[in-house]
């Protein structure tokens, strides 16, 4: 496996390396997609990238939001000296997994980390940057653009192409704008 210098300032390659952990189920599958920044300091990813300290170190993410129900590799700081702070809500990526009664506390996360550090970078993934790490960060553009659920999918598509929430999570986004945000339509 090769990384690139921790040191390059350029944005790793799409063919930057599987999980940097061995035993990871990703470290077979595709090579990590990269980041994409949806806002400033906002990314999405998949897990590849997210369990890679290289990547993480060259981005300066300092938040990971893990949305998957297994365990994420998390790089020890002899390869990544400054660890992020790190939240994992664990859900599956089927349309009926509960995803809606997590969206409060993601959106808050999210808006805490921004607005507390003006240097902090935040990484919400899972497994391929698709379908879970996609509705939540919907989920807060919601919340802080007053935008609807179908709004903020396009916006989130306009920037990560393969961005592609299952249908049941598109439902809870409606239920989440109605619920938590107190939105009619």
């Amino acid at each position: 496996m090769s990384y690139w210098p921790v040191g390059t300032t350029s944005a790793p390659p799409d063919n930057s390396p599987p999980s940097a952990n061995p035993f990871s189920p990703t470290s077979t599958s595709q090579p990590s997609r990269s980041a994409s920044e949806i806002i400033p300091r906002l990314y999405i990813s998949d897990l590849s990238f997210a369990e890679n300290p290289v990547c993480l170190s060259q981005y300066k993410i300092t938040h990971v939001l893990s949305t998957l129900p297994d365990k994420v590799f998390v790089p020890p700081p002899s390869l990544l000296p400054a660890q992020p702070a790190r939240l994992q809500i664990r859900v599956e990526d089927f349309p009926f997994a509960e995803l809606a009664a997590h969206l409060p506390t993601t959106t808050a996360w999210i808006t805490d980390a921004l607005t507390r550090d003006p240097q902090a970078r935040v990484l919400v993934h899972c497994i391929e940057g698709i379908s879970r790490s996609v509705s939540v960060v919907a989920a807060f553009l919601m919340a802080q653009f007053n935008w609807s659920p179908s709004e903020a999918i396009q916006y989130i598509k306009s920037k990560r192409r393969i961005a592609e929430p299952n249908f049941g999570f598109i439902q809870q986004l409606h239920e989440y704008g109605r619920v938590s945000l107190g939105r009619t339509s």
